[in-house]
């Protein structure tokens, strides 16, 4: 997985960062080498740095094979090659890094699973927990990306 927006381990410009902070325009992102096989792809961005018990998702995206990238400002709700699962608080869509003022810098783990099967269109998908068991042992390959933010 590589971004042409920044590099692994680099900070995230600020019109990559979430609404009160910068113009929450996703990143530019791309994934090559998929597996035979691969129906669906799964795309999840999650703050690894939030001091709670475990990350908060930003983003759940389910995106269409056939994409090889997605370009800056992709990932919208019109973009018909995307489908958006609620993330944190209910949100969905895109939710670009904001971390917390003062807590220091904050990695965003950007993700790609490729799946053996696709989530059918009509899977009822309020939230992530409701994601799980349609994605649970259809992991083909997995990819990786880390961005960090401070405010």
């Amino acid at each position: 997985m590589t971004s042409t927006s920044f590099a692994d381990g680099g900070a995230i410009p600020s019109v990559h960062a979430g609404e009160g902070v910068g113009d929450n325009a996703s990143p530019a992102i791309a994934w090559e080498n998929l597996p035979a096989g691969t129906a669906q792809l799964l795309l999840v961005i999650e703050d690894v740095d939030v001091p709670l018990p475990r990350p908060v998702l930003h983003t759940i995206a389910l995106v269409d094979a056939s994409v090889p990238a997605l370009k800056e400002g992709d990932l919208d709700p019109e973009n018909p090659t995307v489908r958006f699962v609620s993330a944190a608080f209910g949100r969905s869509g895109y939710q670009g890094p904001r971390a917390l003022p003062g807590h220091g810098t904050h990695r965003y783990g950007f993700h790609v699973y490729a799946l053996d099967r696709a989530v059918p269109k009509d899977a009822s998908l309020v939230d992530f927990a409701e994601l799980l068991p349609w994605v649970d042992g259809q992991v083909l390959a997995r990819g990786s990306l880390v961005g960090t933010q401070r405010r």
